[in-house]
């Protein structure tokens, strides 16, 4: 669907053969720019997460503190980045996506750039485990889903796995670079100002670019048919909504099943092989910017899979994909610790293709499901979904560091979460057809 535009003023005489009717000058429609300038803001904030994971042995080499202590602050940032998307889904539709996604940058600047002048465990997890987990979990997955619901009707899917596919660009742009940062420089604390100084950077592009709704700039949605439609009042009582639309979701089986697979999805991904995959790679000799270099690789197969997620997920049930893609996931995770060594190898880099894939491939068909089940209100119902994927990242960040101190190897916790991925799969097939109820635009 394109934007026509009509050009006032017909030619003037004189200037040669014109043509007798007025030309029309076609354009993307404006959702596709809204599109552009969130999935920029989401390729940022997945840059910030990256870095937790090479934070590790830094930190505990220059300050003594154990993998547990440090895994905890890094379990807070993945815990608060869940809970804070339901409130932020909320907080979008009374002050403005804009107005919120701007502090949230602001306040992951702040968390990021104070993080240089902390000497003991409180300030790490104040910093980074608070004020950049509540930052980060302001344009969290949620952040998508509210501006897919409110900008297309179309190619929803799609554009959902585009949207995801940006926590895999962040990803691939900044692990290199930040690695390269930590092991060049022997210092973390340039790393942590470059996240700061990106997530300034990006604030004036929200500023001027982003529109909250189609309405703003008298459109209608993207493969939406008739007028546009009013722009709606805002909700009063954010936090109230969140609850509100937690309470009623959760009188239904669906949503624990999407919250229990999800969690799964949180734990065996951002909590385990993120936070976890370098450390565990450099206890087998591997270099670290090799093994953030794989991770990065992951990142790029991730916009790969999760793109065709997407189209996927307009043409296929949505439960057979989530099924199929935990059921994959778990396996790839109990062959990894038999791949492990002190260099890169063809097994390994298969197993990085394959778990690339698959990384957030689940997320278009979740989303699909929360919007097949809860409607309008499935953009805040997916942020309770999501806290759920970051609480089961947060435990699993911090028992991977736990069990790295007792046992002195990650085994035990990649055998683990493939088990898990296989108890997701089951899940996912037990999940009911919904109603089918499509979401109002600005809902």
């Amino acid at each position: 669907m394109t934007q026509t535009i009509r050009p006032r003023r017909a030619p003037a005489p004189g200037q040669g053969e014109q043509p007798t009717r007025r030309a029309r000058i076609r354009r993307p429609h404006r959702a596709w720019l809204v599109a552009a300038v969130t999935f920029m803001t989401i390729t940022m904030a997945a840059g910030f997460a990256s870095l937790p994971g090479l934070l590790v042995d830094p930190l505990h080499e220059e300050f003594g503190w154990s993998r547990g202590t440090i895994g905890f602050a890094v379990s807070v940032n993945l815990a608060l980045y869940g809970l804070t998307a339901p409130f932020a889904a909320a907080l979008m539709d009374r002050f403005g996506v804009r107005q919120v996604v701007a502090t949230a940058l602001t306040v992951i600047a702040l968390g990021g750039g104070l993080t240089v002048f902390m000497t003991s465990p409180w300030q790490l997890i104040l910093c980074w485990g608070v004020l950049v987990g509540l930052g980060s979990g302001a344009m969290a997955l949620a952040f998508a889903a509210t501006v897919t619901n409110r900008w297309f009707v179309a190619r929803r899917g799609l554009v959902t796995g585009i949207l995801t596919a940006g926590g895999a660009s962040g990803q691939l742009v900044f692990l290199p670079l930040l690695s390269w940062l930590v092991e060049r420089q022997h210092d973390w604390r340039p790393a942590a100002m470059t996240v700061t100084v990106a997530a300034l950077a990006i604030v004036p592009c929200v500023v001027l670019l982003l529109r909250d709704h189609p309405s703003d700039v008298g459109l209608t949605a993207y493969g939406a048919d008739g007028p546009p439609a009013p722009k709606p009042a805002p909700h009063r009582g954010a936090a109230r909504r969140a609850v509100t639309a937690l309470v009623s979701a959760s009188r239904t089986g669906t949503f624990w099943l999407l919250a229990g697979t999800f969690a799964v999805c949180g734990a065996s991904t951002n909590g385990l092989v993120k936070t976890h995959f370098v450390p565990a790679a450099h206890d087998h000799g591997m270099p670290v910017t090799a093994a953030a270099s794989l991770l990065a690789v992951i990142g790029v197969f991730d916009i790969v899979g999760t793109v065709a997620s997407g189209w996927f997920t307009d043409r296929f049930d949505a439960r057979r994909l989530l099924a199929v893609y935990y059921a994959l996931r778990g396996l790839s995770l109990m062959v990894l610790p038999l791949l492990l060594n002190d260099a890169v190898h063809p097994p390994m880099i298969f197993f990085i293709v394959f778990y690339g894939l698959d990384w957030v491939a689940t997320v278009p068909p979740t989303i699909a499901l929360c919007r097949e089940w809860y409607g309008e209100d499935s953009a805040i119902v997916f942020g309770w979904v999501l806290a759920s994927h970051q609480v089961g990242a947060g435990l699993v960040a911090f028992v991977g560091g736990m069990a790295r101190d007792a046992f002195g190897s990650y085994d035990l916790v990649w055998y683990g979460a493939g088990g898990l991925c296989a108890v997701a799969a089951l899940m996912a097939l037990m999940i009911r057809r919904g109603a089918a109820t499509a979401p109002v635009p600005g809902g």
